[in-house]
């Protein structure tokens, strides 16, 4: 039986909910805390303490690693302890992160911060599972990767952490009372959840974090059009995750459930898969079935090192699957989601299915047209209309290319607003970015190029070349006459690289444009000069075309003499031959624009901005 309640003074708003949702709202709560820490310390490894490639992978992993082996500190504690005080200690510190993240200002601080904020979760959620009941963890895991992800949605992808003003710092304080609240007066249970539903929290977090962000995307993602209905998309994918906690009342749809997460788990990492609403509902099933699993009497309580367990898993598989981009693993990264869902499946199937499912959140059925219509609100409420296109009146243009590191500047902050702002004051028609990400986990799950385009008031076109959420992209309001994208040869280079070619028309004049980040230069660079030559004379008729982008080439090194055979010239040599890269102490140019006959560049500079590594090229061009 479950110990008997006591209420507390000073908490009526709590008080009067019914006691068997404190326990879920608490994890749910904790679980969108943990989800905030993460998307800050994720990125931070890569950008701050990786310091972009400069620190070994090794020393990283080994930093990364620290923070989820020292929850295992718990257990013994809690020994001596019991697991209540090491749940209210874990609730109390990740509070305290997250208050202090809303208050960093990016660098190391940032770093620890967040890292202790993730450590902190991790406790918090070793001492639920030595408390909470059965049935309130698969409602309040889902529930709170479904507050999660629908909060960043109607925050437009930009978390209240990387938001400045008293309006953030109030939800945010709001937020940190009301979990701690909720875990103040969540009552015990002597009915625990086992272990293979805590286990399955760092999986599941992990394919629902990967998928959501593809779901973005049911229409494709290479043009703006095409994603106009992606919010409303992305909440009714958390929507059936919950769905699939409460509709799972036969033990006999078990093996189907998991013959489904696996099938699926591989395409619905491909935007508009129609699959796409398979995979949730898959896990949001697993883990209702999971949470049903019979304890062996007399066995103490594993749920705690189960979840921790969990986690590590988490990390591993995020580490290995994004690695692949830098280090050849020797195998396809896709084989990692396939092997999480194979492994929440197998875990989901230990169950026994003779015994009936808990129908303790069956009775909440009735809210799922409520959340259906929250959906579409949501949408409605993010929507942004696409801008139209505009002729230039004079055969004149200002383009910007810019490599952004997937948005995080000099500081390890997210600046895609100060992009926009700054992008916005230079008067640019054509935008050209590198290092675009759109929703990677690994880097917060942010689309940066919604974001700037937002920003800008420009229409964008999105080029996959790493995957399918990775790339490069080109932002204007110029007609467009054509637009393709040519992958380019790997060369023993894991990162995949594209050239993106796209016709525009400029004062009634035709101009072709090339934007490309090469990975490999050696092997890429005839490739991209053969797609400017083939560019520029397409269909028996001659246009000017310009070559732009982070080439990694400096002006000296012999693939520049492979690109001038194409007919293309530096500009910016005569015009003072200013460094890009790094940012904070420019030493090299990398970054380049280059122009075919036909086109001279009247102005051109290199900005002293810190929103990136890398800095950016405006250049005023006319057509000749």
């Amino acid at each position: 039986m479950a110990a008997p309640v006591t209420e507390h003074r000073g908490i009526p708003a709590v008080r009067r909910i019914p006691p068997g949702i404190r326990t879920p709202a608490a994890i749910a709560l904790g679980v969108l805390l943990l989800a905030d820490a993460l998307r800050v310390f994720l990125p931070s490894l890569i950008t701050l303490y990786g310091r972009a490639g400069d620190t070994p992978p090794e020393q990283m992993g080994m930093f990364a690693a620290l923070w989820f082996v020292l929850p295992f500190a718990a257990v013994p504690v809690a020994r001596l302890t019991g697991a209540r005080p090491i749940q209210v200690c874990g609730a109390v510190v990740l509070v305290a992160a997250r208050l202090g993240l809303q208050a960093a200002d990016g660098g190391d601080l940032q770093v620890y911060v967040s890292a202790t904020g993730v450590c902190a979760g991790l406790v918090f959620l070793y001492g639920t599972a030595r408390t909470a009941a059965r049935e309130a963890v698969p409602v309040g895991v889902a529930a709170g990767l479904a507050i999660s992800t629908v909060a960043h949605l109607m925050l437009d992808r930009m978390d209240l952490v990387w938001r400045d003003g008293p309006l953030p710092w109030l939800a945010v304080v709001a937020i940190c009372a009301a979990f701690l609240a909720f875990v103040r007066l969540s009552p015990p249970s002597d009915d625990l959840a086992p272990a293979a539903v805590w286990f399955l929290v760092g999986p599941v977090l992990l394919i629902a974090g990967m998928t959501s962000g593809v779901t973005a995307f049911p229409g494709g993602m290479s043009e703006q059009h095409s994603a106009e209905f992606g919010v409303v998309a992305m909440v009714l994918h958390v929507v059936v995750l919950c769905w699939g906690v409460v509709i799972a009342r036969t033990a006999q749809w078990g093996w189907w459930t998991a013959i489904l997460l696996i099938a699926t788990s591989a395409w619905t990492l491909e935007p508009s898969s129609p699959l796409s609403f398979a995979t949730p509902l898959a896990l949001g099933a697993c883990l209702r079935f999971s949470a049903c699993a019979a304890t062996p009497p007399g066995r103490p309580p594993r749920g705690g090192v189960a979840l921790l367990g969990g986690m590590v898993v988490f990390l591993v598989a995020t580490f290995l699957y994004y690695a692949a981009y830098d280090t050849n693993l020797g195998f396809p990264n896709m084989v990692i989601p396939i092997a999480v869902a194979v492994l929440v499946a197998g875990t989901s199937a230990k169950v026994s299915w003779r015994r009936p499912l808990l129908p303790v959140v069956w009775p909440y059925r009735k809210w799922l047209p409520t959340a259906l219509i929250l959906g579409l609100i949501t949408g409605l409420f993010t929507w942004h209309p696409v801008p139209g296109q505009r002729e230039a009146a004079q055969p004149e243009f200002t383009l910007i290319t810019y490599n952004i590191r997937m948005g995080f500047g000099l500081k390890g902050t997210l600046d895609l607003d100060r992009i926009a702002d700054w992008a916005r004051a230079q008067h640019p028609d054509v935008v050209l970015l590198s290092e675009v990400d759109r929703g990677w986990l690994l880097n917060g799950g942010h689309d940066d190029l919604a974001r700037i385009a937002g920003g800008l008031g420009m229409r964008y076109y999105f080029a996959p070349a790493a995957d399918p959420l990775w790339g490069d992209a080109l932002l204007t309001n110029l007609p467009v006459k054509e637009i393709t994208s040519h992958a380019l040869g790997r060369h023993d280079y894991p990162t995949g690289a594209q050239a993106q070619a796209i016709v525009l028309t400029v004062g009634g004049k035709e101009v072709g444009i090339v934007n490309s980040h090469l990975q490999a230069p050696p092997g890429q660079a005839p490739e991209v000069a053969q797609i400017v030559w083939n560019l520029g004379r397409q269909n028996g008729t001659a246009r000017p075309v310009l070559l732009a982008g982070d080439l990694n080439t400096t002006p000296d090194d012999p693939e520049m003499r492979v690109l001038s055979a194409a007919g293309l010239t530096d500009p910016l040599l005569a015009l003072g031959n200013p460094p890009t890269s790094p940012a904070d102490d420019p030493v090299k140019r990398i970054d380049h624009v280059l122009l075919t006959p036909g086109l001279r560049a009247v102005e051109a500079r290199v900005p002293r901005v810190p929103f990136s590594d890398h800095l950016p090229i405006v250049v005023r061009l006319r057509l000749t």
